[in-house]
């Protein structure tokens, strides 16, 4: 959420951050519907001030004995009352249309995002481990002869429909060893608190974290009106909604493994094989909540700790920054990491690291307290993916794949899988 008093005093500036983004201005309309609002406002105090007199007048004029001027300005406290009652039932009318308005607005860009219409324009930070050769072809990840028969879409279709899988015996225990060597690095080794979360939020949870209104028809919606989450940063950022932090608390850091829920509206077509983009899927989350001076450093602090879990894997990848015209709803600045795939002969997004700012701290009015006791600010929040563990089960797979079929796994993933280190080509761990 935007603050509407930035936007009266640099309106252009305002605008000039959504044309970088590729919107167009809308400072004048949101301007135009504020004033209409606050003149409303204005009117239901100025005839609150009269009836206030009126009332007062009423009484001395009773006194006096004065029975037409009683009348009168009795006359005139009920349509004072009435009109005060009016005005300010158009005031929040307005009210809401301008909330509704500016949490449609996506968030300003940092200066530092570079400007780009789409992906092709995202710009290289880093690029990290060599990429395996083959003395063969290397398969998709449910090509591989160790790993198809435990890849299983049919049954998964028979019971859900397209876009879901189910993983079975060695396939789904190195599945679930990535998730809490994840969850283990995250805890012991980089400092954020574990949460188990809700997979299953209230309006109030997605709207504060900028997911509704404008991208509702990306999640599940329950028919009593609980939402999936598309991610456990929902729960975990709108934990701190409401409060009033001391400065002492931040940051907060917080990791959480979840099942996480997307209906990819406007996805046909788009990476259908496999298991890469499925509705259903698990992720290691990771949320800060920052005094607002750290929250740049906090991002690369993030961004070291999801780079850190492919470095360990010996996962090739790069980081990229998006640009601005790739760039999330609610993200002030996001980078991307993309690990290294082979049997498509390409890098693919693994995880997106991306601070807000202040704009999802205002729409769920979440607090510090300044260490000098100054006035309530916004926080910062941030979120970052560590790691998507379908897509980075997907690299370790196509990454460790063997002319015969098997499949070489990390060492680092050897103590979740009882000392096995090897998807055999039939399918079970050795």
């Amino acid at each position: 959420m935007h603050d509407i008093r930035a936007i009266r005093e640099t309106p252009a500036a305002f605008d000039a951050a959504l044309a970088r983004r590729g919107d167009d201005a809308i400072s004048a309309q949101v301007l135009k519907l504020d004033g209409e609002r606050r003149a409303k406002i204005a009117a239901a105090e100025d005839a609150q001030a009269e009836q206030n007199r009126a009332s007062k007048e009423v009484g001395a004029a009773k006194a006096k004995g004065d029975d037409a001027e009683f009348e009168r300005l009795r006359a005139l406290v009920g349509e004072k009352k009435a009109e005060v009652a009016a005005l300010q039932a158009e005031a929040k009318d307005l009210d809401a249309q301008l909330t509704d308005m500016l949490a449609r607005i996506p968030n300003s860009p940092a200066e530092d995002v570079p400007d780009g219409k789409d992906e092709s324009e995202n710009v290289e930070v880093k690029v990290w481990g060599e990429k395996p050769s083959f003395d063969f072809t290397p398969k998709e990840h449910y090509e591989i002869a160790g790993v198809a028969p435990n890849m299983d879409f049919e049954t998964a279709a028979k019971t859900s429909g397209a876009r879901f899988v189910m993983l079975r015996g060695a396939v789904a225990r190195v599945h679930r060893a990535l998730a809490q060597f994840m969850v283990d690095t995250h805890v012991d080794e980089n400092g954020l608190t574990e949460i188990n979360s809700p997979v299953m939020v209230r309006d109030e949870a997605m709207y504060g974290t900028d997911k509704l209104p404008k991208f509702g028809e990306d999640s599940y919606q329950t028919t009593n009106g609980f939402w999936l989450v598309p991610t456990s940063e929902v729960p975990l950022t709108y934990s701190v909604a409401g409060d009033v932090l001391d400065a002492s608390a931040l940051p907060i850091r917080l990791t959480s493994h979840t099942l996480c829920f997307r209906s990819e509206a406007g996805s046909a077509g788009r990476d259908t094989a496999g298991m890469l983009r499925q509705h259903q899927f698990e992720k290691v989350e990771m949320v800060s909540i920052t005094h607002p001076d750290e929250s740049d450093a906090e991002q690369k602090r993030m961004l070291g700790c999801a780079e850190g879990i492919l470095e360990r894997l010996g996962i090739a990848y790069r980081t990229v920054i998006l640009c601005t015209g790739d760039m999330g709803f609610g993200a002030r600045r996001t980078y991307d990491i993309e690990a290294w795939v082979p049997g498509q002969n390409t890098y693919r997004e693994i995880s997106s690291v991306s601070t807000t700012g202040d704009f999802q701290a205002r729409r769920m009015n979440a607090r510090f307290r300044p260490a000098d006791g100054g006035k309530p600010q916004f926080v910062h929040t941030l979120n970052g993916s560590g790691l998507a563990v379908g897509r980075c089960l997907i690299a370790v797979l196509e990454n460790g794949q063997q002319a015969d079929g098997s499949v070489k796994l990390p060492e680092v993933l050897a103590p979740y899988l009882g000392g096995k280190t090897v998807l055999g080509a039939d399918g079970a761990l050795a």
